[in-house]
């Protein structure tokens, strides 16, 4: 399926300062947003007080958040478990509170949520920090070691100048997802984290789309200088670009108005990072290979391997 006519020759290298400029601007934005503001931490990574009560009959999350919220505790994350009878209550450390005190304090208030029903709990568990620490920690590492297999794939399957672009890229679509969470305060907990490390193989996904035609096309067109070979990679991929983001975000921002809240920060990272990913593989990982000198000599393939053919299409 095409979106646009086989011959469109739109220039965006031409547009590559002005969208570069821009994208400077978001990355400093949300760099500063991470420094001062730093991240919501969710319950998973600060710790906290977990609760799971059990009514006689449903009862609606609207009226138990508002019930939580109206006895001190706004950042409780509440979700049903399995039925409209049962659910679990996630609650951030407040001060010096205990354990103890908090599940007082909250089942006074889940009490209230229904007149005449007394809900029942039926367990408590606290959430130590260092969990949230480890758990932190070895997020952080896992999307480092992504980045590292991403610059050694794609360093030997194209060239350094693509890869470096490509890993470049990924860092700012993740930089820019983690300082949207960031700028907005919006709950970041591991299902956030999870659509993160989703985000970087979506854009790595679509850079190397492109970057595989570019290549292409730099063995194939004899005329024409790297800006305009590129310009032409981008205008052939941009029907599948579109097809594929398009697809994709149908389904997050299904996943976002009817998922319920316990997946709605884990479909808005994904939202955003879809958003950043086609931003960056048409306007930044083209134009920082550009930037850094690829040429038609760079991708050429080698001399022993001449008259074979490359035989793959997007």
């Amino acid at each position: 399926m095409e979106f646009f006519k086989a011959n469109l020759n739109i220039d965006f290298m031409g547009k590559r300062a002005y969208m570069a400029v821009m994208s400077v601007i978001l990355i400093a934005i949300s760099l500063s947003s991470l420094v001062v503001r730093q991240l919501n931490l969710g319950l998973d990574f600060t710790g906290g007080t977990l609760l799971e009560v059990s009514y006689p009959q449903p009862v609606g999350l609207t009226g138990v958040r508002a019930a939580l919220t109206k006895a001190g505790f706004p950042d409780a994350v509440v979700q049903h478990l399995g039925n409209a009878e049962d659910l679990l209550a996630r609650i951030p450390p407040h001060g010096r509170e205990s354990s103890a005190q908090l599940s007082t304090r909250a089942m006074a208030a889940l009490s209230g949520v229904l007149p005449g029903v007394e809900p029942k709990l039926r367990r408590v568990e606290f959430v130590g920090p260092q969990v949230g620490h480890e758990l932190a920690e070895k997020g952080g590492l896992a999307m480092l070691y992504a980045l590292i297999g991403i610059l050694i794939y794609v360093a030997m399957r194209f060239e350094w100048r693509l890869a470096l672009g490509a890993v470049l890229a990924t860092v700012h679509d993740t930089l820019f997802t983690l300082g949207f969470f960031s700028l907005f305060h919006i709950d970041f907990n591991l299902t956030v984290l999870a659509a993160v490390l989703a985000v970087i193989g979506y854009s790595l996904n679509d850079t190397i789309v492109v970057f595989d035609r570019i290549r292409e096309n730099f063995r194939r067109m004899r005329k024409g200088s790297p800006v305009e070979i590129m310009n032409a990679s981008i205008n052939q991929t941009l029907s599948r670009t579109i097809m594929t983001s398009s697809t994709t975000m149908l389904v997050v921002v299904a996943l976002f108005f009817f998922g319920g809240e316990v997946v709605h920060g884990f479909a808005l990272a994904l939202i955003v990072g879809i958003v950043i990913g086609t931003f960056s593989s048409i306007y930044v990982a083209s134009p920082l290979a550009l930037w850094l000198g690829v040429s038609k000599a760079d991708l050429m393939p080698a001399r022993k391997e001449q008259g074979d053919s490359d035989g793959r299409h997007v």
